[in-house]
């Protein structure tokens, strides 16, 4: 629907810098369009200035004032004809975006087990028996009962842990649930990925 008189922002140019808004935008569009150099500087020096108190959180940043330029300069399409005061060949940099991350959850048996136990099970394999391998291998196994209940994937018993564990060791790794105990963890009482209970709501 097009009601005449209304102007709406979806029909406008898109802004260079959206985090300054639109009438800084048009400060800097009429500054581009006087016609002395002169006057295009001292309107370029208080749009800086209204820049600055627009986004204050700037001045946090070392460099803040070859940033306002940097950010002006590209506002105004590099068509501002002024003696630019800092070196604005670089102001490109705030176009660009990040490399996408690549995800390290690649190659993982069991998914609700996650990467981390995964690299405990591969390192209890290298350790020789004794103290420490003892409390890896508690550590891991509280570990995947606790990734067990959180995603609710079947039993929860110490058995089924037990088993995995065999499994995704190639038998190399087996629990011995009479010698070591695991947590008590029960649905009623969901964990969050740092091992801490949810606390229950009132009810």
């Amino acid at each position: 629907m097009n009601i005449q008189g209304l102007d709406y922002n979806t029909q406008r140019e898109a802004l260079v810098m959206p985090e300054y808004g639109r009438e800084i935008q048009n400060m800097v569009d009429h500054a581009i369009g006087l016609p002395t150099k002169e006057e295009r500087m001292r309107c370029a020096k208080v749009i800086v200035r209204q820049m600055e108190n627009k986004v204050p959180q700037i001045r946090e940043n070392a460099n803040y004032k070859q940033t306002l330029w940097d950010h002006l300069y590209l506002m105004s399409h590099k068509a501002l004809d002024i003696d630019w005061p800092y070196d604005t060949s670089g102001a490109e940099k705030f176009r660009s975006k990040p490399q996408p991350m690549k995800l390290p959850q690649t190659d993982i048996r069991l998914r609700h087990y996650g990467r981390l136990v995964q690299e405990m099970l591969d390192k209890l394999q290298t350790l020789p028996k004794g103290p420490d391998y003892d409390e890896l291998v508690r550590l891991t196994a509280n570990q995947m009962k606790r990734d067990l209940i959180q995603w609710g994937h079947g039993s929860i018993d110490d058995e089924k842990v037990a088993d995995d564990m065999a499994r995704l060791s190639g038998g190399a790794i087996q629990l011995d649930l009479n010698a070591l105990r695991l947590l008590r963890i029960t649905d009623e009482e969901p964990v969050h990925n740092n091992g801490g209970k949810k606390k229950k709501g009132k009810r």
